[in-house]
């Protein structure tokens, strides 16, 4: 599966985010709590959710499933005028990301597996120190094998 390489234009999240690692995964939790309040997010983009990880700098060269990160379940806006009380913005900033389009269900881990032991290792790109995130737009099914989304992986030039 070879991803395409897209130049992301900076980004405005509104959502909702919790510490959590994979051997304490949290996901479900951090959903449940954010999906009621979607629909009361003003100057929304698309009805598509991004689910975003904000890992810490050594989190691949040392990684370990108990390691912590920061989790946000999101969706894109224009504007931050009148964010809902208990929720949280978020500017990402732009950069070159690799976008796998993946079917499959979201608890299947090969994927993952796939884009950084095989896909990143052997492309002219590392990792970048930005935030990753998936987009789940209309053809999502939450841990459905006939779901798609949109995996964004931040890389920079090898050299």
């Amino acid at each position: 599966m070879q991803p395409r390489i897209e130049i992301l234009q900076p980004k405005k999240l509104v959502g909702f985010s919790l510490k959590m690692s994979l051997a304490s995964n949290l996901t479900a939790q951090l959903w449940g709590q954010f999906g009621p309040q979607i629909k009361e997010i003003p100057h929304r983009v698309s009805e598509d959710k991004i689910s975003m990880q904000i890992y810490p700098q050594s989190y691949y060269a040392q990684f370990s499933p108990i390691t912590e990160f920061e989790k946000w379940a999101t969706v894109e806006v224009s504007s931050f005028d009148d964010i809902p009380e208990g929720l949280q913005s978020f500017e990402l900033q732009g950069g070159h990301y690799a976008v796998f389009d993946y079917k499959g269900s979201s608890t299947d881990p090969a994927i993952f597996q796939y884009i950084f032991s095989e896909w990143l290792p052997n492309s002219n790109y590392v990792v970048d120190d930005r935030p990753h995130f998936e987009v789940l737009g209309p053809k999502y099914k939450n841990n459905d094998p006939n779901s798609e989304e949109e995996i964004w992986v931040p890389v920079k030039d090898k050299h």
